[in-house]
C-alpha cells in the first residue's frame, strides 16, 4: 500500500513538471468579438482574428502545432487582443457576414476598429515562424 501510495506521488509530481511550460503561446480572449474589440482599444493593442470551422484539419494543426509556440505566443500576447471564433456557431455567422472568408482557416489581422489590415488564409506553410513574421509586418 505504501509503495501505491508513492508511486502515485510520484506520477503527480512528474505530471507537474511536465505541465510547467503551458501557457506558452497565443492567449486567447474568451469574450465576444465585440468586448475583443473594446479590450483592443483600451489597450492600445490590435485584434488578431482566428476564424476557423470544428471540421477544419489545418485549424485543428494551427491550435496544436503553430498557436502554443512559445515566440509568437510572446509577440502576439504583448501586441494583440487574439480571438477565435467558430464560423458557424455562436457569433461567428454574424461576424462571416462583416468578414467573409474565403477558405478556413482565415486569419485576419485588424485594428482596434475592426478594419482588416492583413489577411492570411489557410495554413501558413512556415508555421509560427511564417505568422510571427506577418505579425509583425502588421502597424
Amino acid at each position: 500500500m505504501k509503495y501505491l501510495a508513492l508511486t502515485f506521488l510520484i506520477s503527480i509530481s512528474l505530471t507537474s513538471f511536465a505541465k510547467t511550460g503551458e501557457g506558452e503561446g497565443i492567449e486567447f480572449f474568451h469574450g465576444t468579438f465585440k468586448q475583443a474589440l473594446a479590450k483592443a482599444k483600451k489597450e492600445n493593442k490590435l485584434i488578431f482574428f482566428d476564424a476557423y470551422t470544428s471540421w477544419c484539419g489545418p485549424c485543428k494543426v494551427l491550435k496544436t502545432k503553430v498557436f502554443p509556440d512559445k515566440e509568437l505566443g510572446e509577440y502576439m500576447n504583448a501586441k494583440f487582443i487574439s480571438i477565435g471564433v467558430d464560423m458557424e456557431a455562436g457569433e461567428g455567422p454574424q461576424l462571416a457576414n462583416m468578414y467573409p472568408v474565403e477558405g478556413y482557416p482565415t486569419l485576419m489581422f485588424m485594428d482596434a476598429a475592426g478594419k482588416v489590415k492583413k489577411k492570411v488564409l489557410g495554413l501558413p506553410r512556415g508555421g509560427a515562424k511564417e505568422l510571427l513574421t506577418v505579425a509583425k509586418s502588421v502597424k
